[in-house]
C-alpha cells in the first residue's frame, strides 16, 4: 500500500468525525487524539520490528515481550480501581500464561522460533489475555456489590473467604470468556478473522491461512481460560480486609 493511499483511509476517520459533531457525542477530540497516537505508534513499532526481526536476537524479543505484558497489565487494571495490587497480579497472571503458551508452541514445533512469530502471536495472545483481565474485573466488581448480603452471610456461617466467593469467581471468568466463546462459534460464518485476511491480502495460500488462524482461536480460548482463572485464584483474598470483610470498592 503506497503512502498516498494509506492517507486517503483517513476520510473513514474525517466521517466519523462528522457524525460525532452532527449527534453531538463529543468524540471528535478523543478521536483525532486516537487516531494521532495510533499512527504514532504503529509506525513506531514497525521500525522497532524491523530491526529485531534483522538481529534476531532472543532479548530484544523478551523485552519487547516483557512491555507487551506490562502495557496490558496497566489498561487492564483501570477496570479494578480500588483494589490494591491488582497490577502485578495481571503482569504475573499474563506472564504465567504466556510462558505457557508460548512453551508449548515452540516445544512442540507448532511455530518457528523467530522474531517473526514468536512476537505477533505474543501480541495477539497477550492483548486477549487484557481484555479477559478487563472484563473478569468489571464482572467481579459488580458481581461483589450485588452478592454482598449473601457473601456476608456466608462468612457469618463460618465459610471460608473462597468459600464465601466461590459464585462470585465463577461468573466472573465466565463473563470474561464470553467474547472468546462467541468468536469461536461464528468465526468464518459472521467475520473473516483479522490474521487470516491480512495473510489472503498479502497472497498466501487460504488454506495455510485458516490453518494459522484455527492456531490463534485454540491459543486464543486457552489463554482468556488461564489467565482469567489464575487472576482470580490471585484476587479474591484482596476482596477481604484481616477481619474478612468485604472491602469497599472505590470509584
Amino acid at each position: 500500500m503506497s503512502l498516498l493511499a494509506l492517507s486517503f483511509t483517513l476520510l473513514f476517520v474525517v466521517i466519523t468525525m462528522l457524525l460525532s459533531v452532527w449527534q453531538k457525542l463529543d468524540l471528535e477530540k478523543d478521536i483525532a487524539i486516537g487516531t494521532v497516537r495510533a499512527a504514532i505508534q504503529l509506525l513506531a513499532v514497525g521500525y522497532v520490528l524491523q530491526f529485531v526481526f534483522q538481529s534476531e536476537n532472543l532479548l530484544f524479543i523478551i523485552l519487547i515481550v516483557c512491555v507487551m505484558i506490562v502495557v496490558a497489565a496497566l489498561n487492564a487494571a483501570k477496570r479494578a480501581k480500588g483494589m490494591s495490587g491488582v497490577v502485578w497480579r495481571i503482569i504475573l497472571s499474563i506472564a504465567t500464561m504466556e510462558i505457557l503458551m508460548m512453551g508449548l508452541l515452540l516445544s512442540l514445533q507448532i511455530i518457528e522460533a523467530t522474531p517473526q512469530y514468536i512476537i505477533p502471536l505474543s501480541g495477539m495472545t497477550i492483548g486477549n489475555a487484557m481484555v479477559a483481565c478487563g472484563l473478569f474485573l468489571t464482572q467481579l466488581k459488580r458481581e461483589t456489590e450485588s452478592s454482598k448480603g449473601e457473601i456476608e452471610t456466608l462468612l457469618a456461617l463460618g465459610a471460608t473467604s473462597r468459600q464465601a466467593v466461590q459464585d462470585v469467581l465463577k461468573q466472573s471468568v465466565k463473563f470474561s470468556m464470553i467474547p472468546t466463546i462467541d468468536a469461536m462459534k461464528t468465526v468464518g460464518l459472521v467475520q473473516l478473522p483479522g490474521m487470516m485476511t491480512g495473510m489472503i491480502m498479502a497472497g498466501a495460500d487460504p488454506v495455510e491461512a485458516v490453518r494459522y488462524q484455527i492456531l490463534i482461536i485454540f491459543v486464543f480460548t486457552s489463554s482468556s481460560a488461564i489467565t482469567s482463572m489464575m487472576l482470580s485464584l490471585l484476587c479474591y483474598k484482596n476482596l477481604f480486609t484481616k477481619d474478612l470483610q468485604l472491602k469497599k470498592w472505590s470509584e
